[in-house]
């Protein structure tokens, strides 16, 4: 009986694989949307120089960046790779830019050579973008808003701000950027 019972099964796996494959191997490859290829906004070489205020991230002053942006194959999300020295010296990072259609927002997730890694959450308004996320820096937990508006297709200004309370918010960075390639 155990026997015919584990053909029988066989069997029927194999019927059912011959209905459910060929339909799963018909689906096309998913393919970006709007909000993907909005992010193409963000592909190219950027320099960017900007002022932090001394605060909770470490001492104030100047900063400068470039930051290599990609596409990411399929079309799906953008990764920079940056270089850059400020008040703190120097800094490598890398970011993934994306966007989440089940959660209909956009998506990033930094790290850096300071031991920072942050997953942030957006909403696109216009040329406006904004990202928040819960932020932790020398034990603190703070919150973060990250505001980068289009001035153009090859500049954008950017500001980091942190809140304890989600109402009152102090600038911690703001600068501007420029595509050079």
């Amino acid at each position: 009986m155990m026997k015919r019972l584990v053909v029988v099964s066989s069997l029927g796996v194999l019927a059912l694989g011959g209905v459910v494959l060929p339909r799963l191997q018909a689906q096309a490859a998913p393919a970006p949307g709007p909000e993907h290829k909005a992010l193409a906004y963000f592909t190219g070489k950027w320099k960017s120089d900007g002022e932090m205020k001394p605060g909770v991230m470490g001492p104030g002053g100047k900063l400068t960046s470039v930051d290599t942006c990609e596409s990411f194959t399929g079309g799906f999300h953008v990764v920079c790779k940056g270089e850059g020295t400020g008040p703190m010296g120097k800094m490598s990072s890398i970011g993934i830019l994306g966007y989440s259609a089940g959660e209909k927002a956009y998506t990033y997730y930094g790290i850096d050579s300071m031991g920072s890694g942050e997953l942030a959450r957006g909403h696109k308004t216009g040329g406006t973008w904004t990202y928040t996320a819960s932020s932790n820096f020398g034990g603190q937990t703070f919150q973060s808003r990250y505001t980068i508006t289009e001035t153009s297709p090859t500049t954008y200004t950017f500001k980091w701000e942190s809140s304890q309370d989600k109402k009152t918010w102090t600038v911690v960075m703001e600068g501007k950027s420029t595509k050079v390639s």
